[in-house]
């Protein structure tokens, strides 16, 4: 019988997951099966139940759910306790474990996939909420010369680069998007509104010459932040489709055992 895996969300319809482990698996002609679930927003704990008892190997969890699936672990990854929140489950026996492929995702995408650097470059990070969380971790590890997270709100910018900033060797500074001042490398955008058609208004001139901007966000069409970059000049820009598959990836191979080839599964979805 196939080996059984799932996303949950909700929504959920729109997830691309199911594709994009279908086609990693058939890759080595490796027998699983994947599933959307759509969880109630207040019985995400009954959906995992009736998952594991219908014989469910391992899940991805997408929005709303990735803190809750934390707390239903008993046993986490280091890069998932840094960002308190699971996107991968996995059980071994009676054991769920939880891992966060999110951050080590996008770094991959980045830097292999992009070629871009951020080691010794200067990062801004647009927005303060979980997907920041996810992938700051990894991102620090990647060793900026600094990383500033700007949020509306200054002060859950400046709490998340608190919890950053123990054990980090670069700076990690926290404020709002008002009054945002200085020259960036990198700049990552994590405010999900840009996939709406909205964007903060942000000032100029915050992009350093030869700066590369990054929207952890996807679409069809280049996103508003896109344009923004590309309007400010920066060298190149990228949506984040690359680090949809990549995270995804990640969970394939604590699941399978192997690691995909990514670069056909994003010129597919393409």
């Amino acid at each position: 019988m196939s080996a059984l895996y799932c996303v949950f969300g909700n929504p959920v319809a729109h997830s691309r997951s199911p594709d994009i482990h279908h086609a990693f698996a058939n890759q080595k002609a490796d027998d699983l099966r994947y599933e959307k679930r759509e969880a109630p927003l207040d019985d995400f704990a009954g959906a995992l139940h009736t998952f594991r008892a219908d014989g469910g190997q391992g899940a991805n969890v997408t929005v709303p759910f990735k803190e809750q699936a934390f707390e239903l672990c008993d046993a986490v990854t280091e890069r998932a306790l840094q960002a308190g929140a699971v996107n991968t489950l996995w059980w071994e026996g009676d054991q769920l474990n939880g891992d966060n492929t999110d951050g080590a995702g996008m770094v991959q995408d980045i830097r292999e996939n992009l070629g871009w650097q951020i080691q010794g470059k200067r990062v801004l990070v647009l927005g303060a909420g979980g997907a920041v969380r996810g992938v700051m971790g990894p991102l620090l590890a990647e060793k900026p010369t600094l990383v500033r997270v700007a949020n509306r709100t200054a002060e859950k910018a400046e709490i998340l680069a608190r919890r950053f900033m123990d054990g980090s060797n670069s700076p990690v500074l926290g404020s709002g998007l008002e009054g945002l001042a200085g020259q960036f490398d990198v700049v990552i955008n994590a405010i999900s509104a840009g996939l709406h058609g909205e964007m903060p208004a942000l000032p100029g001139g915050l992009l350093a010459e030869g700066a590369v901007a990054y929207d952890m966000v996807y679409g069809k069409e280049p996103t508003p932040f896109m344009r923004w970059a590309e309007d400010q000049g920066a060298k190149a820009v990228s949506d984040g489709l690359g680090m949809l598959v990549e995270q995804a990836a990640e969970a394939f191979e604590v699941w399978r055992g192997w690691r995909p080839e990514t670069a056909p599964v994003m010129a597919m979805l393409r």
